[in-house]
């Protein structure tokens, strides 16, 4: 009897055992889940915050994602990018890709402008003059697209020699879009956007206002 009642004890051990590694399973299986759904709502909620704050801040226009907040050391503040950046958009003048000096201007918005205090813009050449000195990012977006039958072709965009941007134009597709940057060194000097095109012209081509742009803002 004795060995009897051994065995017994031994079994209802094991089957303790069993039901307490059971029970820990559950409960593991149970935190993971609930750490995971914790963490997901956490970052839904951080997600939505951050683009409630940037809805609120944001400008007419925007500064490119070219990895510039890496370029000038982090996320500028407003006052710096309204000091240190400008923007451009094209005039209705500018719409035919010719051999010429592009008719771009500043954007005008509520009481404010796109054009920061760091800079000088000249509305008879429409040249743009850093006051400062120093290194800055310079972009252009530009879309083309074309109204009937077209060609073919390279459209050339230079600012100062600074940054060349080139829109190849294929005889195939109704519209074309291009994104340029550079970071170059500025000593104070007005720049303009020139406009090259082929000896046979691009007939039909025209350059999309509301998605062709110039910005520039100061790294260092």
């Amino acid at each position: 009897m004795p060995q009897q009642n051994t065995e017994v004890d031994v079994e209802s051990l094991q089957k303790c055992d069993r039901r307490r590694g059971s029970c820990l399973d559950v409960f593991l299986v149970s935190s993971v889940i609930f750490l995971f759904t914790a963490v997901a709502a956490l970052a839904v909620a951080g997600v939505m915050v951050v683009k409630e704050l940037r809805s609120q801040q944001r400008p007419s226009f925007q500064m490119p994602e070219f990895g510039t907040a890496s370029l000038i050391g982090g996320t500028p503040s407003p006052a710096f990018k309204m000091q240190n950046f400008a923007y451009l958009e094209p005039t209705s003048a500018s719409i035919e890709l010719l051999n010429a000096t592009l008719n771009w201007t500043p954007v005008h918005y509520g009481e404010g402008t796109s054009l920061g205090s760091n800079y000088e813009f000249n509305n008879d050449q429409f040249s743009l003059k850093p006051r400062r000195e120093g290194s800055y990012f310079m972009y252009i977006n530009l879309k083309v697209t074309c109204i009937a039958k077209c060609k073919a072709g390279v459209l050339n965009l230079n600012v100062a020699n600074k940054l060349t941007c080139d829109v190849e134009l294929s005889a195939h597709k109704t519209s074309v879009s291009k994104k340029c940057w550079t970071v170059s060194p500025l000593l104070g000097e007005s720049m303009v956007i020139k406009m090259t095109v082929p000896e046979e012209g691009l007939q039909n081509w025209k350059l999309d206002m509301p998605d062709s742009s110039f910005g520039i803002f100061l790294v260092d």
